[in-house]
């Protein structure tokens, strides 16, 4: 799931994994952390979801994707789009 608060210049995305699915750690990789893992690693929410937040400029294309514990790679079907590998996000 994806959460979005639209700026005039900058949009912040919360990137949502639902209570226990994955089992483990999980981290959002994608253009705006060079595809790093564990740059922007999935924090519990009160709720026992868990989420990871970044701040993009406004007006752009980025590609992402998830990976968990023992190279799990997932998509989010919130995803504006998909390119035939990574889901896509429009800022």
């Amino acid at each position: 799931m994806l959460e979005r608060i639209r700026t005039k210049n900058r949009t912040e995305v919360t990137f949502v994994l639902p209570a226990g699915h994955p089992a483990g750690e999980a981290s959002v990789v994608g253009d705006f952390n060079d595809w790093r893992p564990g740059a922007h690693p999935f924090a519990a929410r009160p709720d026992g979801t868990r989420a990871a937040s970044i701040v993009l400029p406004a007006d752009e294309r980025v590609a992402f994707r998830y990976l968990a514990h023992g190279d799990y790679w997932f998509d989010d079907e919130a995803a504006d789009s998909h390119d035939g590998r990574n889901n896509v996000l429009h800022t």
